[in-house]
């Protein structure tokens, strides 16, 4: 069955909380298409303004965070299961902005851009795939959405800024339309919502901000598994896995994403500890997923090219 959302007074919210009642119960199998703002819930494109003060939508509150949908109930979802979340469609809206430097923050103080900074207003063309800012400055396209989730466990509300082990803001920039999510579920229902569209991004979110952009068309699939445990974000693309670490520091956060990685490895091709290992450094490449989310991510990469398993089909 397929659904539909819209960014209104019932479907947005700034927080994860597993209070939040569900805008929408789905079944394992169904699709939602939804719309999103950008993360900073601005109201249309940015006109000059200092970046604090952009126009924003009537639902944005103090202290909110990313402007996000949901949440959304699976049916027969419950905490412990994983949640798949298979991204069919990510069509950007025409306009997008980038901001670096001209607020307090590590990277900022590193940067020497705490009071002055920049933004980069961009235009962008979902049909050629191509952005072009003020400047001339053109990239290619490759959009996804930063912030893909469920709440954690403990009641109350939860800042969207940090990434869990459950999702949120992961903003891992091969979450493109083709891929699937797989977190493990915090809560029963899975409540899972999802927003802060990007149009592109670097490994790294180097500035704290991607290209920002409202999205026209986002659709996901939901699934839920009891066959695939994971202990956070995995992902499947067309030619890879991908195993998601994070930590307080780089070091924590790559760890982690090697610890889910030999779990994945052991898991598809049944291979020991060691093994796992010793494939990993001669066939697994380590990303920085983001360094400016509170805490960082490290994503650890095994293409279906760099290793052949004679023993099982990697799925």
């Amino acid at each position: 069955m397929e659904h539909v959302l819209e960014p209104d007074d019932r479907t947005l919210h700034g927080y994860f909380s597993p209070d939040y009642p569900p805008v929408l119960t789905v079944r394992p199998g169904d699709s939602v298409t939804f719309r999103t703002l950008d993360c900073w819930w601005s109201a249309g494109p940015y006109a000059g303004e200092h970046p604090p003060d952009r126009p924003r939508v009537p639902q944005h509150r103090p202290g909110y965070g990313h402007a996000l949908v949901g949440p959304i109930e699976v049916l027969g979802a419950k905490a412990g299961q994983t949640l798949e979340v298979r991204v069919d469609a990510v069509v950007p809206e025409t306009w997008g902005t980038t901001v670096a430097g001209g607020w307090p923050s590590g990277p900022n103080r590193r940067y020497h851009l705490e009071t002055e900074g920049v933004v980069h207003a961009w235009t962008l063309d979902p049909a050629a795939m191509t952005g072009r800012n003020q400047h001339g400055h053109a990239v290619p396209l490759r959009p996804f959405l930063g912030v893909m989730g469920m709440p954690p466990a403990e009641p109350g509300e939860h800042s969207t800024i940090p990434p869990r082990v459950h999702g949120g803001n992961i903003d891992c920039k091969e979450l493109v339309a083709g891929t699937t999510l797989l977190l493990p579920i915090p809560v029963d229902g899975a409540l899972f919502s999802a927003g802060d569209g990007h149009a592109a991004q670097g490994d790294g979110e180097v500035s704290g901000t991607a290209i920002e952009c409202p999205m026209d068309r986002v659709t996901l699939t939901f699934g839920v598994r009891d066959d695939f445990p994971v202990p956070g974000p995995v992902v499947r693309t067309a030619d890879a896995w991908l195993a998601l670490g994070l930590g307080d520091t780089l070091d924590d956060a790559t760890y982690a994403a090697l610890e889910s990685m030999f779990a994945l490895l052991a898991r598809l091709h049944g291979v020991t500890r060691a093994d796992a290992v010793a494939l990993s450094s001669v066939a697994v490449d380590l990303r920085v997923t983001q360094i400016v989310n509170q805490v960082v991510g490290v994503h650890a990469v095994l293409r279906d090219d760099a290793v052949s398993f004679a023993s099982r089909d990697p799925g």
